[in-house]
């Protein structure tokens, strides 16, 4: 048996370097990865993307459940306001429509400049979303699974201004720290945790636990 099956500590630096090199390519093994072109937008905002299997009323009742039954949580205002923007593309014709859409933005741009969040209509968002305090959250992803938390200074968004819409996919009850910043089109696998502070350049598979910068696996367990 070769020394390299036997000897642990080599195992580690191999698995090292493979995860730096993974680092530096932006390639990941994880098959969720979303594939895109730099001019193919996957959030154009034409269309209603609220949860289909819930009616549009019994979803902010539950949104206004998922933050303490607080009406006046600005994590609860900012999906509120992302909610009625998504609602509104259901109104025909668009020439009815243009009230509710300066409306929406009237709001939006109300919440992201009173209270820091920029959470865009066309960002598709699960259910049970929950955001923790509020403040330099700039939310730009494709899309956000079910019972995601997140909290205040996150950032998504691409990773190079030339990129457009290259930017993460959020699975379900994914957990994500203070300050994380999420850049590219990389997908972070369901039931993930991403530390504070950490700068996620690459897809994870789920269950992940990420620290550092950029953001590496760690084992929490050993």
């Amino acid at each position: 048996m070769s020394e390299s099956k036997g000897n642990p500590e080599i195992i580690n630096k191999q698995s090292q370097q493979n995860d730096e090199q993974q680092s530096v390519s932006g390639t990941s093994t994880y098959e969720g990865t979303p594939v895109s072109s730099a001019d193919d937008n996957p959030t154009p905002g034409d269309h209603n993307q609220n949860p289909s299997e819930i009616s549009f009323f019994k979803l902010v009742a539950e949104d206004f459940h998922t933050h303490d039954n607080n009406l006046f949580e600005p994590g609860f205002l900012a999906v509120f306001i992302h909610r009625f923007g998504n609602w509104r593309m259901d109104i025909r014709p668009r020439l009815i429509r243009i009230p509710f859409s300066l409306l929406y933005q009237l709001l939006h741009t109300f919440m992201k400049g009173f209270f820091g969040i920029d959470l865009e209509y066309s960002v598709k968002l699960g259910r049970r979303v929950r955001i923790w305090h509020h403040g330099g959250m700039f939310i730009g992803a494709v899309s956000i699974g079910d019972d995601v938390t997140l909290r205040h200074n996150t950032t998504m968004g691409v990773a190079h201004q030339d990129d457009k819409w290259k930017k993460p996919v959020i699975e379900d009850r994914v957990d994500i720290g203070v300050g994380a910043c999420i850049l590219g089109d990389v997908t972070i696998g369901h039931d993930s945790v991403i530390g504070a502070n950490s700068v996620v350049v690459r897809s994870f598979p789920p269950e992940s636990t990420l620290f550092g910068v950029p953001a590496r696996r760690v084992n929490l367990k050993t």
